[in-house]
């Protein structure tokens, strides 16, 4: 016992001794006797020990740390194996302590923000490539709905035109590649990576359609990769990226850059609700497109870009950049320009392929320096709105990457033409047309003679046919594993009604089905009453007036 407590029970004995003198003596109960005082050198008895306290910030500094590793532009052979302990490390943080992963590229976010379903998109990384390949090249981004929505746009639109081809992936950021990889397992081929995968399948026509916007460092480091295996194929061909040649000075644009132009202000007009640019005006709503910005002699394709603008009479739209290169792009610069003009409305749109980081965190992010929040602090405009949303999914743009495309087989030497060509000979208008399957099971209602109505409007075609009966519930353009994953895009049926020869009538399901080429088979998987998917192929064929 320690020296205080025995000194304690001392004090309360001796007052208990002398509160009883104080009474009858006789009765009085003779006072304890007190403990002995245990030695000054006696221990106290060993404490039961205490569970280690978990040091939060030193778990989230380790997983800052794992981040940090993958946070590179060059793959290496630990890469694989990195970005699945990286993943795992995450995993295993509390939420709390993944509140405090920073390092100097790591944050909560790496992990932790929800940018879409990565599962819906597809890498393109498969092998049995044939003798001809078109590797579209991107930049890439993190950001899984902007990666579906304007890489895999681009990539399917190619894939429809020619189908004869193989198409694949490549992406020229590594660290968004290990950013994707770490998070979501998805495994996206970088360039070298692709080439190889090219040789190693024997691959002996190969087109390169980069989607970077311009001749910048980017398609710079593209072509130095092709240069070292150029020797492996027969042929290589470098198509031109979206916005074409970029010439001397600002003064010059051309055909390419005048379609990104009319393209991108259409769709900002249209996302705004108003019917014109020139009704926004009246509104005095000014649009804002925000490039990258680059060092690169290739900068002055944004101040070209400025002058397609201006000839197109488009004077309430502006040309922005993140890096502020060329300088009269800055944001501070494209502020004064605006409030010059006397617009007080403001609509920011990224003039950017994708909208990844740079759309959601520089252009419309919560930090002080972000193109809304600037603009907003400005206090020169009465509102300041953000449609984030990359030129990837605008059709007139995967048109003209197709063009590109297109460019460079023809100027390539290459004999093969687009499957669509045949669809490209129909002018805009209704036809009948063959719809033939691989099943019995699965047909035009016998009433129709195995034929559907084929609509062909701005080189896309789609084909209206009436099944057998209503035991088909859905159709999906590809197959059924990716249906499941797709099911916001699964085809809805119409109810039709069909008559016989002998006069009946019967309700049937039918369908509007996308036709991406004529006169060869494309994938349409299928789903019953009984809910499940099936993979089948289907034809279209033979269109008459």
């Amino acid at each position: 016992m320690k020296r205080k407590a025995i000194t304690t029970l001392m004090t309360v004995a001796m007052a208990a001794s002398m509160l009883a003198g104080c009474g009858n003596a006789e009765n009085a109960a003779p006072a304890p006797a007190p403990k002995e005082e245990a030695p000054a050198h006696a221990e106290a008895p060993a404490e039961e020990p205490k569970e280690e306290a978990v040091d939060d910030k030193a778990k989230a500094d380790e997983v800052a740390a794992l981040i940090d590793a993958i946070y590179v532009q060059e793959r290496t052979d630990q890469t694989d194996a990195q970005c699945e302990v990286a993943k795992k490390a995450w995993d295993a943080l509390t939420d709390a302590q993944k509140e405090l992963v920073e390092g100097e590229d790591a944050d909560p976010d790496y992990f932790g923000r929800d940018t879409g379903d990565a599962s819906k998109d597809d890498p393109l990384n498969a092998d049995e490539i044939g003798d001809n390949e078109i590797l579209v090249v991107s930049f890439g981004t993190s950001f899984n709905e902007s990666r579906v929505n304007d890489i895999s746009s681009v990539e399917k639109a190619i894939a429809s035109a020619y189908p004869d081809w193989a198409v694949r992936r490549a992406f020229t950021a590594q660290i968004i590649i290990n950013h994707v990889q770490a998070r979501d397992g998805e495994k996206i081929d970088n360039m070298d990576q692709a080439l190889q995968r090219a040789i190693d399948n024997g691959v002996k026509n190969l087109v390169v359609q980069p989607t970077h916007l311009m001749h910048g460092a980017e398609y710079d480091e593209l072509t130095a990769a092709l240069e070292k295996v150029a020797d492996k194929f027969e042929k290589v061909v470098v198509a031109e990226p979206l916005l074409g040649e970029v010439g001397k000075d600002a003064t010059v644009i051309n055909d390419d850059k005048k379609a990104v132009a009319e393209a991108v202000v259409a769709a900002a007009v249209e996302k705004s609700g108003y019917d014109s640019l020139e009704a926004a005006e009246k509104d005095s709503k000014a649009f804002v497109f925000m490039g990258h910005g680059t060092s690169h002699a290739a900068k002055v394709s944004y101040s070209q870009m400025a002058t397609q603008m201006d000839k197109l009479g488009y004077k309430n739209v502006f040309i922005g950049t993140v890096e502020g290169e060329p300088e009269e792009t800055s944001c501070e610069n494209i502020i004064a320009a605006v409030k010059e003009a006397g617009y007080k409305n403001v609509i920011l749109r990224p003039l950017m392929v994708v909208a990844g980081d740079h759309a959601n965190n520089d252009m419309a992010g919560d930090d002080e320096d972000s193109w809304k929040n600037m603009f907003e602090a400005s206090g020169a405009f009465d509102s300041v709105d953000c449609q984030i949303e990359g030129l990837g999914r605008i059709e007139d743009v995967q048109k003209l990457y197709v063009a590109h495309t297109a460019a460079a087989i023809k100027d390539g030497g290459f004999k093969v033409a687009p499957a669509s060509a045949s669809a490209a000979a129909l002018k805009d208008g209704t036809y009948k047309a063959a719809f033939e399957t691989d099943n019995s099971m699965f047909h035009v209602n016998e009433a129709l003679k195995g034929m559907g109505d084929l609509t062909v409007k701005g080189g896309k075609m789609m084909i209206h046919v009436s099944l057998a009966s209503d035991g088909i519930v859905g159709l999906y353009e590809g197959t059924a594993a990716d249906a499941k994953k797709n099911e916001s895009d699964v085809l809805k049926p119409t109810k039709d009604t069909v008559k016989y020869e002998d006069g009946t009538t019967e309700t049937v399901n039918g369908f509007d089905v996308p036709v991406p080429y004529l006169d060869k088979e494309f994938d349409l998987a299928l789903i019953g009453k009984k809910g499940k998917w099936y993979d089948h192929k289907v034809i279209v064929k033979s269109p008459t007036k």
